[in-house]
C-alpha cells in the first residue's frame, strides 16, 4: 500500500458522514477559523433515485449504496443470520432510509438523564429537536420552522392509509394529531423527512449548502483504519484512499460518527476497549474500555400481512405504463407515487392498558415486501410492521479481525428476553384485531402471515424465530454514562482520553421508543455547542403539569 507523502492538517477530522457527521461538519466549520475535515467511506449521495421519495424501493432492493452487513447466527431466532444494510454514502442512514421522522418519547431523553447523563432530558434536548427541523404541519412548541430538515406529513388519501386510521377508532384507540408531539398515543399520520417532494437527509439539508467553505474539507472513497494517539490523547486518524494510506492529524478532537456499529469496531482496533479482547486480536491496549462494544440494542420487526382485494398496493407502479407516468408526474410537479415512500400511517399502543405509555409500535406498508425490503411480493396487498418500542434485550459488537475492512461480529440478541418475546406477540394479536375492523372489510384478503392458523404462543412465537427481520435501529455501543462499561461523558468525551468524542447513535444509553434517525440529528447538534463551548440553550418542555 501507497504511503501519501504529507499528512492533512486540520483541527476537527470528523469519521463517518452519515447523519452526525454531516451535521457536525456543518457547525464546526461555521467559524472560519477553524480547519474541519470529514472523512466518509461511502461515496456521494448524487443519484436521483436517493432525491426521489418513491426511489426508496430501487435503493432498497439495490442495495448499491449500503454496506451488506449481516448478523452472528441469533441464538432466539432458529440461529438465523438477518441482513444489517449499512449507509455507504454521504448522509449514511438518511439517504437510504423509509424517511420516517419519529423522535421517540419524550421519557426516552428523561430516562438519559436520570441515569446520570446531565443536560439530556426532554426539556434539555426539545431545543436541538426544534433547532434542526422546519416542521410544515405544525408551527407550535413541540417544533422548530427555521431549521435544515424539512418534515412534512405523509398524505392519508390512500384507501389502505384511511382504512387504518378508521380501523384504529373502530378498535377503541385514540387519534393523534402528532405522533411527534404532546400524544404519543395512538394512530396518526407519519411525518416524513421530506421537504418540496424531495428527501431531505443530513447531506442535503445540512452538507451540500457549505460545501464551499473553504475550511472544510470532504473526502469520499476513504476508510478510516485507526485513530492515532500520543499516549492518551488522539491526535489524528489513518485512512485510506485511491490506494494510498494517508494520515490526516487533529489539532484539537477526532470525532468518530461511525455509526453504532463501526464506530466501537474503530475504537478497539485503535486499542481503545476490552483489553481482554484487545489483545487476543494482537492490538496494543491504550484504553481498557469494557463497555466498548457492549449493550448494543436494535429494534426487531414482525408482520401481519394480506392480500389485498384491490389492485391498490405499490405494486402497481411497476407496470411500465404507470411507472413512466409516475416519473413525469414527479419530475414536473415532485408530485405523485415517487414523492412518497408508500408508509404514511402508524401506532403507538399497549400491550397492556395498565402500562403507563405504549410499549408497541406499528407501522402500515401498502405493498408487500419479503427479505428485509430487499424483494416486492408480485402480489397486491399490505402489512402491519411491528416492533417492540423499547426492548429490553442487549447484544455487543466484537472484533473479528484488526483489519478494518473485515467487518466486525454483529450479536444484537434480538427477542433475547421473555418481555420481549411476550410484547412481539401482543403486537401480532393486536395488528390482527386492527386488520379484523370493519375499515378494512373493502381491501382484506387471506392473511398470509403469520397466517390464519398461527394462534398460540407457542405457535406465534415459532413464527417470530422463523421470520422477524431486523429494523436497522442499532444503538448504545459506546455509551454515555459515569459506570464501569460507559465509553463516554454527557459530552461525549471518550473516557480517559484526551481529543477524542463519539457523536453517533452509539452513545444512547438505550434505543430509543422510535426511529433513529432524527434522535442522532439532535445528538449532533448538541455535540456541536459543546464542541465548540456554546451555552445550551433554555430547557422547554411544553408537556402539561401534573
Amino acid at each position: 500500500m501507497n504511503q501519501a507523502a504529507d499528512p492533512l492538517d486540520f483541527d476537527y477530522v470528523i469519521v463517518g458522514g452519515g447523519v452526525a457527521g454531516c451535521i457536525l461538519a456543518n457547525r464546526l466549520s461555521t467559524d472560519p477559523a477553524l480547519r474541519v475535515l470529514l472523512i466518509e467511506a461511502g461515496g456521494r449521495d448524487s443519484s436521483p433515485l436517493i432525491a426521489a421519495p418513491g426511489g426508496l424501493l430501487p435503493l432498497m432492493m439495490s442495495g448499491r449504496h449500503a454496506w451488506p452487513y449481516v448478523s452472528a447466527p441469533q441464538e432466539h431466532l432458529d440461529g438465523r443470520v438477518l441482513y444489517l444494510p449499512r449507509g455507504k454514502v454521504l448522509g449514511g442512514g438518511s439517504s437510504i432510509n423509509g424517511m420516517a421522522y419519529d423522535r421517540g418519547f419524550a421519557s426516552d431523553y428523561d430516562r438519559w438523564a436520570q441515569a446520570g447523563n446531565r443536560g439530556w432530558s426532554f426539556a434539555e434536548v426539545l431545543p436541538y429537536f426544534r433547532r434542526l427541523e422546519s416542521f410544515h404541519p405544525a408551527r407550535n412548541a413541540w417544533h422548530g420552522a427555521e431549521g435544515p430538515i424539512q418534515v412534512t406529513r405523509a398524505g392519508q388519501d390512500h384507501p389502505f392509509a384511511r382504512a387504518f386510521l378508521q380501523a384504529g377508532a373502530q378498535a377503541g384507540y385514540p387519534l393523534s394529531d402528532d405522533l411527534s408531539g404532546a400524544q404519543r398515543d395512538g394512530f396518526g399520520a407519519v411525518d416524513l423527512t421530506i421537504g418540496r417532494g424531495r428527501r431531505s437527509s443530513a447531506a442535503s439539508a445540512y452538507l451540500r449548502p457549505v460545501l464551499r467553505r473553504r475550511n472544510l474539507t470532504v473526502l469520499t472513497g476513504a476508510l478510516t483504519r485507526r485513530v492515532r494517539f500520543d499516549g492518551p490523547r488522539a491526535t489524528g486518524v489513518e485512512f485510506t484512499q485511491d490506494g494510498a494510506l494517508r494520515t490526516a492529524v487533529a489539532r484539537r478532537e477526532v470525532i468518530l460518527s461511525a455509526g453504532a456499529i463501526n464506530t466501537p469496531q474503530l475504537l478497539m482496533i485503535s486499542g481503545v476497549g476490552p483489553g481482554g479482547h484487545l489483545t487476543e486480536h494482537g492490538i496494543p491496549v491504550v484504553a481498557d474500555l469494557p463497555g466498548v462494544g457492549q449493550g448494543l440494542q436494535d429494534h426487531l420487526a414482525t408482520h401481519v400481512k394480506h392480500r389485498s382485494t384491490k389492485p391498490w398496493s405499490m405494486l402497481r407502479y411497476l407496470n411500465p405504463l404507470r411507472g413512466a407516468l409516475a416519473m413525469g408526474q414527479y419530475l414536473m410537479t415532485r408530485r405523485g407515487p415517487l414523492a412518497d415512500p408508500g408508509m404514511s400511517v402508524a401506532c403507538f399502543v399497549r400491550s397492556d392498558p395498565v402500562l403507563d405509555e405504549p410499549d408497541i409500535k406499528m407501522l402500515l406498508v401498502s405493498a408487500l415486501f419479503a427479505h428485509n425490503g430487499q424483494t416486492l411480493v408480485p402480489m397486491h396487498g399490505f402489512y402491519a410492521h411491528i416492533n417492540v418500542a423499547r426492548p429490553e434485550a442487549r447484544g455487543q459488537v466484537t472484533l473479528a479481525s484488526p483489519d478494518p475492512t473485515i467487518p466486525p461480529v454483529i450479536d444484537q440478541n434480538y427477542n433475547g428476553t421473555e418481555r420481549d418475546r411476550e410484547v412481539m406477540r401482543a403486537g401480532i394479536r393486536i395488528a390482527r384485531h386492527i386488520f379484523a375492523q370493519p375499515a378494512f372489510d373493502e381491501v382484506r384478503g387471506e392473511e398470509l402471515a403469520p397466517g390464519p392458523e398461527i394462534r398460540s404462543d407457542a405457535e406465534l412465537d415459532a413464527h417470530i424465530r422463523a421470520a422477524a427481520e431486523a429494523d436497522y435501529h442499532s444503538t448504545s455501543t459506546a455509551r454515555m454514562g459515569a459506570d464501569r462499561l460507559a465509553v463516554v461523558d454527557a459530552e461525549l468525551r471518550v473516557h480517559g482520553l484526551a481529543g477524542l468524542r463519539v457523536v453517533d447513535a452509539s452513545v444512547m444509553p438505550h434505543l430509543p421508543g422510535g426511529n433513529t434517525a432524527i434522535p442522532v440529528a439532535m445528538i449532533a447538534e448538541k455535540a456541536a455547542d459543546l464542541i465548540l463551548g456554546r451555552p445550551a440553550p433554555a430547557p422547554e418542555d411544553p408537556r402539561p403539569r401534573s
